[in-house]
């Protein structure tokens, strides 16, 4: 199992309230927990595309950040959690183009992903007249088979389609080495999971909540990714999950970083936003919060497996559950509002520890499946 990290620019009230530049500082230490990520062993870093979700995430212009981490990382690939293609929202040519550049800036480091967007106050702010997100299925279906077109079409064909069009044209640069990058898709549920199996796209798993609930979900996509009709040049088969990480030099300081750092804020604040995931009982209506989360509360998540936590013996043991449940690969949601020090320590902490002893393989997944698709 591969293992990276998740960045999304949240810069809760509390820390907007003690610090006036708290929205700069925030996005600047992401940019550090990339770097690290990149020392520490981690394959991937993904870095949300989000609009208008004050406190929840303020990284817009997600192309701009990679941008200049394909300049500050090494070894990382980088990846786009998400890109959203609907013309409204970011016009699929261009799109296209920043996939490429991205691709040439990161020596072939970049990963594709992309999706709908998973609340109304974010996306219906680009469809004016559309109140139903189910709108947007359509629009995306129109729009994913056509840019392995647009790059590897010495003169991209054209498209005339009911949501957008473009005549023939050379789309510039082309992705950089062979193929095109690893393409992904954002699902929310298993009916997602399968769709994106069926097209050959590997599944950004940002709302998965437990391992006992993947498990099965994991073992649908597999099965059906084995007959799939790719939409690019290879199949992604690939299965990323994301989940909270605190790795501590103590099971005691682990649960006392958890206890104090306002992580229910967060997941308050995800359900505000993101009101197509499923809402599980017992969430409360923005604007009541979920319970402060005591150390009871902490246990009780990890015993769950909604979180990991730990010292690093116990986030090997917590990992493992993951890698059990099929997942190819696991990311760490960072920051959720845990201190900077006490984040570099986790991220430093599971490369030290278990990285090397769950991911031997120096070569990356989809760089084999890239790879493989041009022998």
């Amino acid at each position: 199992m591969e293992f990276g990290i998740f960045v999304q620019g949240y810069v809760p009230a509390s820390r907007a309230k003690a610090d006036p530049e708290a929205e700069h500082h925030a996005l600047l230490e992401e940019t550090e927990y990339v770097i690290q990520a990149d020392r520490s062993g981690f394959k991937y870093a993904w870095a949300s595309e989000h609009h208008f979700l004050e406190e929840y995430s303020h990284l817009s212009a997600n192309d701009v950040f990679l941008g200049y981490l394909a300049h500050a990382t090494e070894r990382i690939h980088l990846g786009s959690g998400i890109f959203n293609p609907l013309p409204q929202v970011n016009h699929p040519a261009k799109v296209a183009e920043r996939v490429a550049m991205l691709d040439h800036l990161s020596g072939g480091r970049f990963e594709f992903g992309t999706g709908r967007g998973a609340g109304s106050h974010e996306i219906l702010g680009f469809l004016p007249g559309i109140t139903d997100m189910n709108h947007t299925k359509e629009i995306w279906e129109e729009t994913i088979a056509e840019f392995p077109k647009m790059w590897l079409q010495d003169t991209y064909e054209g498209f005339k389609g009911k949501h957008w069009s473009l005549p023939p044209r050379k789309i510039l640069p082309k992705p950089y080495g062979v193929s095109h990058p690893a393409m992904w898709y954002a699902a929310g549920s298993p009916s997602s999971y399968a769709m994106a199996a069926g097209k050959g796209l590997g599944v950004l798993g940002f709302s998965v909540q437990k391992v006992s609930d993947m498990e099965w979900v994991v073992d649908s996509y597999k099965t059906a990714v084995r007959d799939a009709e790719p939409v690019g040049d290879y199949v992604n088969d690939n299965v990323m999950v994301t989940s909270t990480a605190i790795c501590a030099e103590s099971s005691k300081k682990a649960r006392e970083i958890a206890v104090s750092s306002n992580l229910n804020y967060l997941q308050s604040l995800l359900f505000r936003y993101h009101d197509t995931f499923p809402r599980p009982e017992g969430i409360p209506r923005w604007p009541e919060l979920l319970p402060d989360y005591t150390p009871e509360i902490i246990d009780l998540l990890i015993a769950e497996e909604l979180m990991i936590c730990g010292d690093p013996d116990e986030v090997l043991s917590q990992c493992r559950r993951w890698e059990a449940a099929g997942a190819d690969q696991l990311v760490f949601g960072l920051p959720v509002g845990v201190p900077y020090q006490d984040t570099l320590t986790t991220i430093k902490l599971i490369g030290e520890h278990v990285i090397p002893k769950m991911d031997t393989d120096p070569v990356h997944r989809t760089t084999r499946f890239r790879e493989a698709a041009r022998g």
